[in-house]
């Protein structure tokens, strides 16, 4: 019988119950972790085994700390599981304290009443406050990744991070800002890119160019180009990568067409930033010349921009539409939404 609205869990102010988890609450967190994180659902077995392993830790004396909800039946409305561990002493976690947040779940029947926000506020707090705890870590899904940027973690989903320090004056005095963090540790709280440099060729009646590609069926048809190395400028990586793909030598000096920005999705867990130079216009000599790489692509074909549009998917042709706007106003476009997808 699915719970309604009228049951779920609420103090007389209005606020989330939340409580701290024991030993007792151990098979109800792994059973949580099983079914609503999990993308296979443990076996009795393992759930058995997880069970075993965890109701020690949650003790006073383990390295385990946790916040649930109640529901009214007695079964959990949500949890959040952090694991203690320690690290080498550093100024930004001078205890050598870190923790993970191991999981955060929400049963179905109770999601989107803020009860994930409350039981990982609450498990923070009291890792913070009560353990000392400076340094944060967790793996957020790509829909959750928002509420902990709230919360003050930053990076990709893969990995996301926040310090959070002992206050050590009255807020709003100079003391109380934020400590200077040495540039390693400072390094891992700020936003994870890859960066491409690509090139756009027309015909001589300035029709795009593209090469189909053999291994992204969600990009079928690209510009020439590619990841930048490390060492690389972007200019650099566009002349390298088209002389890969096409065995063409791009001339200089650099001419940038477009300044190309996509956020992390299901596909990809970091941001894309990438630049789009213009190659110039190709004889059809030069065209029937190009030499392709086999294990990147497979074709070579010239087209009018708008026949683009069926064979590539939207972002794609809006991203090659504002490239060969560039090129024809003379104006750099900076296309924002070249997005990862989560399909």
């Amino acid at each position: 019988m699915a719970r309604t609205a009228a049951a779920e869990p609420q103090t007389a102010t209005g606020r989330v119950p939340v409580r701290a988890a024991t030993s007792a609450d151990a098979e109800g967190i792994v059973r949580m972790r099983s079914e609503h994180v999990l993308s296979q659902p443990l076996s009795e077995e393992w759930i058995g085994r997880c069970t075993d392993e965890l109701a020690p830790r949650l003790t006073p004396a383990g390295d385990a700390r946790a916040v649930v909800v109640d529901a009214p039946d007695g079964t959990m409305a949500a949890c959040a599981l952090g694991l203690i561990h320690p690290v080498l002493p550093a100024p930004g976690y001078p205890r050598g304290l870190a923790a993970r947040v191991h999981v955060v779940a929400t049963h179905p029947d109770f999601r989107r009443r803020g009860y994930a926000r409350a039981v990982v506020t609450a498990l923070l707090d009291h890792l913070a406050d009560a353990e000392g705890v400076t340094l944060f870590e967790l793996h957020a899904s790509v829909e959750a990744q928002p509420l902990y940027r709230e919360l003050g973690f930053t990076g990709s989903p893969a990995l996301m991070r926040m310090t959070r320090l002992e206050p050590t004056a009255a807020e709003g005095t100079p003391e109380s800002r934020p400590a200077w963090l040495p540039p390693e540790q400072y390094a891992e709280t700020v936003l994870k890119a890859t960066a491409f440099a690509c090139v756009y060729f027309t015909d001589e009646d300035g029709q795009p160019l593209q090469l189909h590609s053999v291994y992204s069926p969600a990009h079928p048809w690209q510009l020439v180009g590619g990841t930048m190395d490390i060492g690389e400028r972007p200019f650099e990586t566009a002349v390298r990568e088209c002389r890969e793909e096409t065995g063409l030598t791009v001339a200089g000096p650099p001419r940038l067409l477009a300044t190309v920005f996509g956020l992390p999705g299901a596909q990809w867990p970091y941001s894309t930033i990438g630049m789009v130079f213009d190659g110039g216009r190709l004889t059809a000599e030069q065209i029937r010349g190009i030499t392709l790489n086999p294990q990147e692509h497979d074709e070579v074909r010239v087209l009018p921009l708008a026949e683009w549009r069926a064979l590539m998917p939207d972002r794609d042709f809006e991203r090659l539409t504002a490239v060969a706007e560039a090129r024809r106003t003379g104006e750099a476009a900076y296309f924002g939404t070249w997005d990862w997808g989560n399909e």
